[in-house]
């Protein structure tokens, strides 16, 4: 790896932590905050609805201002003006209104990150698909410190905090940024692969099944942590200091909202090795079966049992994603490639933000609980679309000539 390439991964693996840090901070102030406001529980999950929409729906918007300013002035816009939300976000701490624009805001702004950050390393690093695998582990690790810091600091200081630490993480990337001169990269071919222009009846029914998966990722990241706070209260009993109150249910949340995570972060590892090894339809179905007994066994277990269905969820839900993105780059044609994962994250985060409401919906009529029955439910249709997808390109493999077999493992 030249100068130039660690330049842009070093910005760019900044940018997919701190995006994956923002997004992950609300999931774990939703008790805080409804205490804050005066508010039940699916009242703040709501709240955070424009949040979640804005970050997926600005994907294609932004990659096509990249087209034309350049992605490394749009990185810098991400960073100050993820920054500033933070800020928003943290002064509006008393205002339902407020704090709903302030988020947002920062949805907005953390939007940028994919079709810029993964167009400098698609454009600037001879080794993409290491380069990508590096700019995974990133953000998973965002993912991970988001719930763990903002507990930690909601323990001590308050929800306040916890945005305040959003501003600190942005803005380091901004002098991160000012401190490097980052190229932008000079555009090489995609790899070229044996057929003609992929599999487009593949990439439609793929289609359904990312949208299905995105309704079942922020419908269960956004009620994660305050569900654990609330159903596995009997771990805080068998921690020492629990009884004098030194550990805070809230913060055991996100600790064991961390573990779960991080789980989640082996999860993705597991699934670009299961990728490489296996047929990648085949191992993409797997992962999303498993799905459902894990979904099914997070609305009826507490305690470990919790946990323990929990990261065996989150591990399937997670590690599926780099069998997903190979599945994309199979089934399109090479030249519209970069349209195609825009189009994923408009549907895995923008149409999918949908599912932040229904979660909110369904908790409010019938409890907390029934979110997991209905994901589960979600993953048995993934699945019926996963088996759909393997019966219409074995019908179609003479005629389109696709490849089945990854050549080269995409992750991220």
């Amino acid at each position: 790896m030249n100068p130039s390439e660690g330049k842009i991964l070093a910005v760019t693996n900044a940018g997919h932590f701190a995006i994956h840090y923002n997004m992950m901070v609300f999931p774990a102030l939703v008790l805080p905050l409804a205490d804050r406001l005066g508010l039940s529980m699916a009242q703040v999950v709501e709240l955070s609805f424009l949040h979640y929409l804005f970050f997926g729906l600005s994907a294609l918007p932004w990659g096509l201002l990249g087209d034309r300013l350049g992605g490394r002035k749009l990185m810098m816009l991400l960073f100050v003006g993820s920054g500033l939300s933070g800020i928003a976000v943290a002064a509006s701490m008393t205002s339902p209104f407020l704090l709903s624009i302030s988020l947002a805001s920062l949805g907005l702004f953390s939007g940028i990150y994919h079709p810029i950050g993964m167009g400098l390393i698609s454009k600037g690093v001879s080794n993409i698909s290491r380069g990508m695998g590096q700019n995974a582990v990133a953000g998973g690790v965002g993912q991970v410190m988001g719930p763990l810091l903002t507990g930690i600091l909601n323990w001590l200081w308050g929800p306040t905090a916890g945005y305040l630490a959003v501003a600190v993480v942005n803005f380091a990337g901004a002098a991160l940024m000012l401190s490097l001169t980052v190229p932008e990269g000079v555009s090489r071919e995609p790899v070229k692969q044996s057929g003609s222009n992929g599999m487009i009846g593949g990439f439609v029914i793929l289609l359904v099944g990312m949208l299905l998966a995105g309704l079942a990722y922020s419908g269960s990241t956004v009620i994660l942590n305050a569900y654990l706070e609330l159903k596995a209260k009997g771990l805080l009993d068998m921690l020492p200091g629990a009884q004098s109150g030194n550990i805070s249910p809230n913060l055991l949340a996100s600790l064991v909202t961390a573990l779960v995570y991080t789980i989640g972060a082996v999860g993705q590892y597991c699934g670009g090795i299961a990728g490489a090894r296996y047929e990648t339809r085949y191992a993409y179905l797997v992962f999303h079966a498993t799905c459902i007994p894990a979904a099914f066994l997070m609305a009826f277990t507490t305690n470990f049992g919790l946990v323990a269905s929990s990261s065996l969820y989150f591990f399937c839900l997670l590690g599926m994603q780099p069998l997903e993105n190979t599945l994309v780059a199979r089934f399109t044609p090479s030249k519209f490639r970069h349209s195609a994962y825009g189009l994923k994250f408009i549907l895995a985060f923008g149409v999918g933000s949908i599912g932040v409401k229904i979660a909110g919906w369904i908790n409010a009529n019938w409890g907390n609980e029934a979110v997991f029955v209905v994901l589960g439910f979600t993953s048995i249709a993934i699945v019926c679309v996963a088996v759909a997808l393997i019966w219409w390109t074995n019908r179609s493999r003479e005629q389109s000539g696709l490849v089945l077999q990854p050549q080269a493992k995409i992750t991220g």
